[in-house]
């Protein structure tokens, strides 16, 4: 009854203020569940690495069945890579002005990707020093979304080269921060970091940088 009452106090108040008159649909159990799952595998992957973790662990942590862990993902591979996944938009980031996009790429990094110790990127770098498997899904998820896409617009012979420069640079600033909590990395705030490392990641995609000395 309360938010069934809840429920039309929004709608009137939205028909005073001439907004559409929608009440958002709550998520399922089967949603909530899942969403449940998926974090507790990404703290349990981050604490005690891919190696130790299992599913009943997991399942535990989330306050679950096995069963149901099992059901919507499968194995514990794929609810690792599930779990671990993060998208590198290098399309949606990069802008007519290299300045701009190495400060875009840095601040989504940043703000994003390894925003926290439990985020998906946080969490691979972290199982990828203890996990083959886990290492060689980085680098096959860093080489296709970060290296293969950059190299795209980097007009450049070494444009490979320096998509990977780029893509470890990135890892280390991410590592320095969140995960070995260097305290001159991970102290400062995102603009101050920014300020300082972008620059840097404008020089390698724009081919800026002091001109290569001669062999002798």
């Amino acid at each position: 009854m309360a938010d069934s009452a809840s429920e039309n106090s929004v709608a009137v108040r939205r028909r005073r203020t001439g907004a559409p008159v929608t009440v958002p649909r709550p998520e399922g159990k089967g949603t909530r569940t899942r969403l449940r799952i998926l974090q507790a595998a990404r703290e349990t992957f981050g604490r005690v690495g891919y190696e130790r973790a299992t599913i009943r662990m997991i399942a535990e942590a989330a306050e679950a069945d096995k069963s149901s862990v099992i059901q919507y993902f499968g194995t514990k591979d794929q609810l690792f890579r599930e779990a671990v996944h993060f998208d590198i938009p290098i399309g949606e980031l990069t802008a007519p002005d290299p300045q701009s996009t190495a400060e875009n790429y840095l601040r989504t990094m940043l703000e994003r990707w390894a925003a926290t110790p439990d985020s998906p990127m946080a969490v691979l770098l972290r199982t990828s020093m203890t996990s083959e498997e886990a290492a060689e899904l980085l680098r096959r998820h860093v080489t296709a979304e970060s290296v293969d896409a950059l190299a795209a617009h980097i007009d450049l012979p070494d444009a490979r080269l320096r998509a990977g420069l780029f893509s470890v640079i990135m890892l280390g600033i991410a590592s320095g921060r969140y995960l070995l909590r260097v305290p001159d990395v991970s102290e400062p705030t995102v603009e101050d970091i920014v300020r300082v490392a972008a620059p840097v990641i404008q020089s390698l995609i724009s081919g800026g940088g002091p001109e290569p000395r001669d062999q002798d």
